[in-house]
C-alpha cells in the first residue's frame, strides 16, 4: 500500500491510501449498493440553516456500511483461508457483513457476540447463516474469546477496524459521498472502533483536502476521544451507553494514527440525544436508524456542533435499527 507512514509505538506503518480505497471500490462492486446522499429538503424541522446531506448508509445491504469492509477483506483471501472459515466479534454490524460476505464467497462465518449485543442482531446473523457465540459483556471481552477461538480451531480472524483492508473497504463511503456531492465541506461521522472513519478520513481529505472530518462518540464509550486527550491509545475502565456498536474500550494502533493525522475534531452525544436524532430520522425522513447510525446528526440537532448557513454539511446515517423506538 502506497499511503501515508507513522509510527505507532515504534512500530512503522503504511496507512491505506485513496488508490486503496479506489481499488476496494471496484473490488466490492458486485457486492453492495451505491447508496444515496440525500439533500435534506421539504422537511419541518431543519436541522442546519445550510446544506446538509445525509449518507443513507442505513440502506446498505445487511443494514449498515460495514458491508463495504467485511467483503474487500474477504474477496482479498486465498482459498486456503476460506476453508477454514471465518470468524469475528462484533457488536452486531460488522458480524452480519461478514456473514454476509462469507455467505457470499461459500465460505462458513462464526460471530462472537457481547451480552450487550441486540437480540435481533443475534437473529440476523443465523439467518444468513452464521454461527452465533455470545460470550462477555462488552465487545472487548467478545474478541478475547474469539481469538481463543481462532487459537483452538486455526479459523481465519477478521478484525471489525483494524486492518487496512477493512478501513479501505469504508473508505469506499467517504469516495462515493465526494463524487456524488464534491461541495460538501464538513463530514460527521459516527465513531465506535474508528474503521469507518479512518477510510472516509482518508478518502475525503485526498479527495478535499480543506473539508473537515469530525468524528462523534458516544458519552459513555469516548473511545478516541480520551485517547486524543491523552496523546496515546487509551482503554476505558467502563461501558455505559445503549449504542452498543459504538462501544469497544479499546481502538488500535492503526486507527488511532489515521485519527490522530485526519480528524479535525471528536466530539460527545449522549443516548438520549442519539435518540431524539433516530425519531428526528423517522419523523422527517421516513429512515428506521438504531442509535449509532443517528449519532452524527445527533451531534448537529443537538448544537454540540454548529456551522455558518454557508456550510455544506453531511452527516453519514451508518446504522439501521430500532433501538431508538
Amino acid at each position: 500500500m502506497a499511503g501515508i507512514l507513522a509510527t505507532q509505538n515504534g512500530i512503522a506503518m503504511t496507512l491505506p491510501s485513496l488508490d486503496d480505497i479506489e481499488a476496494a471500490a471496484e473490488r466490492i462492486k458486485p457486492r453492495v449498493r451505491r447508496t444515496p446522499c440525500l439533500r435534506t429538503r421539504f422537511i419541518n424541522t431543519p436541522l442546519h440553516a445550510g446544506p446538509l446531506m445525509l449518507k443513507l448508509e442505513c440502506l446498505q445491504v445487511t443494514g449498515s456500511f460495514k458491508a463495504r469492509g467485511a467483503n474487500n477483506a474477504i474477496l482479498q483471501l486465498d482459498d486456503a483461508a476460506l476453508d477454514r472459515g471465518v470468524i469475528t466479534a462484533s457488536g452486531g454490524n460488522h458480524g452480519l457483513a461478514l456473514a454476509y460476505a462469507a455467505r457470499a464467497s461459500g465460505a462458513k462465518a462464526t460471530v462472537y457476540l457481547p451480552e450487550r449485543a441486540a437480540a435481533e442482531k443475534a437473529d440476523k446473523l443465523r439467518a444468513w447463516g452464521a454461527e452465533v457465540v455470545v460470550e462477555g459483556l462488552d465487545f472487548d471481552d467478545a474478541n478475547q474469546a474469539a481469538l481463543g477461538r481462532v487459537e483452538r480451531d486455526g479459523m481465519t480472524y477478521v478484525h471489525p477496524f483494524e486492518s487496512p483492508q477493512i478501513i479501505a473497504g469504508q473508505g469506499t463511503v467517504g469516495r462515493e459521498m465526494m463524487k456524488q456531492s464534491p461541495d460538501i465541506d464538513v463530514v460527521l461521522v459516527a465513531i465506535g472502533g474508528g474503521g469507518l472513519i479512518s477510510g472516509v478520513a482518508t478518502a475525503v481529505k485526498a479527495m478535499k483536502p480543506d473539508a473537515r472530518v469530525i468524528g462523534i462518540e458516544a458519552v459513555g464509550a469516548p473511545t478516541l476521544r480520551a485517547s486524543r486527550d491523552a496523546g496515546q491509545l487509551v482503554t476505558l475502565d467502563t461501558i455505559d451507553t445503549k449504542a452498543n456498536t459504538l462501544a469497544p474500550k479499546r481502538s488500535a494502533d492503526l486507527n488511532f494514527a489515521i485519527i490522530e493525522k485526519l480528524v479535525d475534531d471528536i466530539v460527545l452525544v449522549d443516548d438520549d440525544q442519539m435518540r431524539e436524532a433516530a425519531r428526528w430520522l423517522w419523523f422527517e425522513m421516513g429512515l428506521a436508524a438504531e442509535l449509532a447510525g443517528a449519532a452524527a446528526l445527533a451531534a448537529l440537532q443537538s448544537g454540540v456542533v454548529s456551522f455558518s448557513p454557508d456550510t455544506n454539511v453531511a452527516a453519514i446515517i451508518c446504522g439501521a435499527g430500532q433501538d431508538a423506538f
